[in-house]
């Protein structure tokens, strides 16, 4: 976890640089990164943050983080506030959502799931078999 903190500490600085953290407070925010079907952790996952104005639009800057073996990260000194997390992880869909800031600690569990079937309106759908043979003649047909 803290080789993971060392890489994104540069950008911290520069990511919330906007907001003064001597007079407004921070929090401390902890995210558990775990399979949706099962409850384990998943490593390595990305852990996104941005910061989102009043109006709901995504402001510059941001934070991105790693998921350790337990599916464990976390950063300290985050501006109290709208945040917007995004948690991106292979073989899973991406997950999104807008958060307030309004704690000095906060911990999030975050719940991954695979990918659903995907269908369309146009040709065969994945689940369907194409039958690539013709149908057996019937024996007992008549010529035509």
């Amino acid at each position: 976890m803290i080789t993971a903190l060392i890489g994104v500490l540069a950008l911290a600085g520069s990511a919330f640089a906007q907001k003064d953290q001597d007079t407004e407070p921070t929090a401390a925010l902890n995210f558990l990164v775990i399979k949706d079907d099962n409850g384990k952790a998943i490593r390595s996952a990305a852990v996104i943050l941005h910061p989102v104005s009043k109006g709901g639009s995504q402001e510059r800057g941001g934070l991105e983080l790693k998921t350790d073996a337990d599916g464990k990260t976390g950063f300290d000194g985050i501006p109290y506030g709208k945040l917007r997390v995004q948690v991106l992880a292979p073989g899973f869909q991406t997950f999104g959502e807008d958060y307030d800031v309004n704690k000095a600690k906060m911990n999030f569990t975050i719940k991954l799931k695979r990918p659903q079937n995907q269908f369309s309106i146009y040709g065969t759908q994945p689940a369907e078999k194409k039958d690539d043979k013709a149908p057996a003649p019937d024996p007992n047909a008549k010529p035509q």
